[in-house]
């Protein structure tokens, strides 16, 4: 890897470039893949960097921090999967309950029905 420096006239601006050597088989000669890493200020003789373009560099704090994340997502899915199972058996058992309920519930109103015929079969002998 090289810096190469190259002056554009029609700018009077020198770009400072990141120059990396490869062999071009195809040719049959070498090749250099340039990048631009800025200007030049040609009073302190700095380079002043341009804008960012292309694909940025992976941070690898960031991979840790997404994996530290990820395992917190899991744990919280796992946390919230033990839930709804929980949350399940209470549905289930109270259906059975309400279907237990509704039965005893019907056989209530039959009972109080019969008791209401009974009363008016007797209610009229009585007059």
């Amino acid at each position: 890897m090289a810096i190469i420096k190259q002056y554009h006239k029609d700018t009077d601006t020198t770009y400072v470039y990141e120059s990396t050597s490869y062999w071009d088989a195809e040719k049959g000669q070498s090749r250099s893949k340039r990048r631009v890493i800025g200007k030049l200020d040609p009073e302190t003789g700095e380079i002043i960097p341009t804008g960012k373009r292309g694909r940025k560099k992976k941070d690898p704090d960031q991979d840790v921090r997404q994996d530290q994340a990820l395992s917190a997502l899991t744990a919280q899915i796992s946390d919230l999967q033990q839930r709804i199972l929980e949350k399940e058996a209470v549905i289930s058992s109270q259906n059975a309950e309400i279907r237990s309920l509704r039965e005893q519930n019907g056989r209530l109103q039959r009972i109080i029905h019969k008791v209401q015929m009974l009363c008016a079969d007797e209610s009229p002998a009585q007059d």
